[in-house]
Protein backbone atom coordinates (compact mmCIF):
# COMPACT_ATOMS: atom_id res chain seq x y z
CA UNK A 1 0.00 0.00 0.00
CA UNK A 2 0.98 3.78 -1.10
CA UNK A 3 0.88 6.45 1.13
CA UNK A 4 1.25 10.17 0.84
CA UNK A 5 4.71 11.76 2.07
CA UNK A 6 1.96 13.33 5.00
CA UNK A 7 0.24 10.35 5.99
CA UNK A 8 3.49 8.30 6.45
CA UNK A 9 4.33 9.38 9.84
CA UNK A 10 1.26 9.79 11.24
CA UNK A 11 0.91 5.74 10.19
CA UNK A 12 4.10 4.56 11.65
CA UNK A 13 3.11 6.29 14.59
CA UNK A 14 0.03 4.57 14.91
CA UNK A 15 -2.18 7.44 14.28
CA UNK A 16 -3.94 6.17 11.20
CA UNK A 17 -5.06 2.95 11.13
CA UNK A 18 -7.34 3.25 8.60
CA UNK A 19 -7.56 3.87 4.49
CA UNK A 20 -10.24 4.65 2.02
CA UNK A 21 -9.32 2.82 -1.40
CA UNK A 22 -11.46 3.28 -4.62
CA UNK A 23 -10.40 0.31 -7.10
CA UNK A 24 -11.56 -2.06 -9.39
CA UNK A 25 -10.69 -4.99 -7.29
CA UNK A 26 -8.91 -5.07 -4.04
CA UNK A 27 -4.77 -4.99 -4.56
CA UNK A 28 -3.97 -6.17 -1.09
CA UNK A 29 -5.42 -9.17 1.07
CA UNK A 30 -6.04 -9.94 4.68
CA UNK A 31 -2.61 -10.54 6.46
CA UNK A 32 -0.99 -8.84 3.55
CA UNK A 33 2.53 -6.78 4.35
CA UNK A 34 3.25 -4.18 2.80
CA UNK A 35 6.46 -2.23 2.72
CA UNK A 36 6.68 1.09 4.30
CA UNK A 37 9.51 3.17 5.02
CA UNK A 38 11.75 0.60 7.38
CA UNK A 39 8.92 -1.78 8.34
CA UNK A 40 5.58 -3.01 7.34
CA UNK A 41 1.80 -2.29 6.92
CA UNK A 42 -0.49 -5.21 7.59
CA UNK A 43 -3.63 -5.84 6.28
CA UNK A 44 -6.26 -6.96 9.11
CA UNK A 45 -9.54 -6.33 7.47
CA UNK A 46 -10.86 -5.40 3.81
CA UNK A 47 -14.72 -4.62 3.31
CA UNK A 48 -16.31 -3.24 0.48
CA UNK A 49 -18.71 0.00 1.12
CA UNK A 50 -20.44 2.55 -0.72
CA UNK A 51 -19.39 6.04 -2.03
CA UNK A 52 -22.50 6.96 0.10
CA UNK A 53 -21.03 4.97 3.49
CA UNK A 54 -17.76 7.07 3.26
CA UNK A 55 -18.12 9.79 6.15
CA UNK A 56 -16.25 12.70 7.84
CA UNK A 57 -15.10 10.70 10.89
CA UNK A 58 -13.68 7.75 8.12
CA UNK A 59 -12.13 10.49 6.08
CA UNK A 60 -10.28 12.26 9.75
CA UNK A 61 -9.54 8.38 10.89
CA UNK A 62 -7.90 7.88 7.55
CA UNK A 63 -5.92 11.24 7.97
CA UNK A 64 -8.15 13.84 5.85
CA UNK A 65 -9.73 17.07 6.93
CA UNK A 66 -12.51 15.78 4.70
CA UNK A 67 -14.32 13.61 2.65
CA UNK A 68 -13.67 15.72 -0.61
CA UNK A 69 -9.89 15.65 0.19
CA UNK A 70 -9.99 11.62 1.09
CA UNK A 71 -11.85 11.40 -2.46
CA UNK A 72 -8.93 13.56 -4.26
CA UNK A 73 -6.74 10.72 -3.60
CA UNK A 74 -8.52 7.76 -2.87
CA UNK A 75 -10.09 7.91 -6.47
CA UNK A 76 -7.53 6.45 -8.88
CA UNK A 77 -8.29 6.02 -12.47
CA UNK A 78 -11.72 3.50 -13.48
CA UNK A 79 -12.01 2.14 -10.23
CA UNK A 80 -15.24 2.41 -9.28
CA UNK A 81 -15.84 -0.59 -6.14
CA UNK A 82 -15.09 1.46 -2.75
CA UNK A 83 -12.82 -0.77 -0.21
CA UNK A 84 -12.16 0.18 3.53
CA UNK A 85 -8.84 -1.16 4.70
CA UNK A 86 -8.29 -2.02 8.32
CA UNK A 87 -3.84 -2.28 9.45
CA UNK A 88 -1.55 -1.71 11.83
CA UNK A 89 2.26 -0.92 10.97
CA UNK A 90 5.08 -2.98 12.21
CA UNK A 91 8.58 -1.70 12.44
CA UNK A 92 11.51 -4.10 11.28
Amino acid sequence: MQFSKELREPVKRGEITTSIRVWQSPRVKVDGRYKLAEGHIVVERVTQIDFESITPAMARESGFASVPDLLKTAVHGAGRNVYLIEFHYEPS
